[in-house]
């Protein structure tokens, strides 16, 4: 498997089909593999002629782990993705990420609008400027001695998720402490570049879709009937409504 280190961080990626480039960045707990390979979407990607790049964020898969909030910011983890662009040595990419990958992205969005050509943001809509919930709740679930000892209802599903991943718990923790930041409604109205939200109808994590894109001067929004926050990732729906809007972009 490809890696690099960027600012002395390992970090894991692969690199596959031919065409225009889309960089992949999934969510929290999740690795490139399960967010993007098991719910077709390399397989949708590629066969519509695009190059597909996904990476590990730090902390997950098989890039490093590290144990300290502060090396989990967004702003860092979205300079972890423009490091990947930079290191294939491509001028742009589109970027596509999914909830806490979604944030990356429009981190990266805002840093670097000359880098992302367009940018989708699934599964994340108000949570972008209000927030998605308390993250000491969740992290001291995933730092509990086990599931069974994982009493809320919210914390006690990531730590399933977590343990089904088979990933490093204690930098997980670390990462929900560290990587929860908002933007502002000033900061999402600088991001001028092309993009696309895309939310469940049945997600009661990501906050509304369409409110979100009313901040941004150049985005739409896409609802996924009957979808929550874990189905939507590889609903057909969301698919068609992506390819249709990396068609359409200049």
């Amino acid at each position: 498997m490809p890696q690099f280190t960027h600012d002395g961080v390992e970090i894991a990626f692969f690199d596959r089909g031919e065409g225009e480039p889309i960089v992949l960045v999934h969510g929290f707990a999740s690795t490139k593999e399960v967010n993007w390979i098991m719910p077709g979407w390399v397989a949708t990607l590629t066969g519509a002629g695009r190059r597909v790049i996904a990476l590990d964020n730090r902390g997950h898969g098989a890039s490093a782990k590290l144990y300290d909030p502060p090396a989990y910011r967004s702003t860092i983890m979205a300079d972890d993705v423009r490091a990947v662009i930079d290191h294939l040595g491509l001028p742009r990419a589109d970027v596509m990420g999914y909830s806490m990958g979604a944030r990356i992205s429009a981190f990266l969005a805002l840093a670097h609008p000359d880098r992302v050509r367009s940018v989708v943001l699934g599964g994340l809509g108000m949570g972008l400027i209000n927030g998605v919930g308390d993250p000491e709740r969740i992290a001291a679930g995933l730092e509990a001695p086990s599931l069974a000892d994982v009493a809320d209802p919210g914390a006690r599903q990531f730590r399933s998720f977590a343990e089904q991943t088979h990933s490093d718990l204690r930098a997980l923790a670390a990462c929900m402490r560290g990587s929860r930041q908002t933007l502002s409604r000033e900061e999402a109205g600088r991001i001028a570049i092309p993009l696309l939200v895309v939310v469940g109808s049945k997600d009661t994590i990501a906050g509304p879709p369409e409110e979100l894109a009313v901040l941004v001067p150049n985005a739409q929004a896409l609802i996924i009937p009957n979808r929550d926050h874990m189905l939507a990732v590889g609903d057909k729906t969301y698919k068609a409504g992506v390819l249709e809007f990396l068609n359409k972009r200049a």
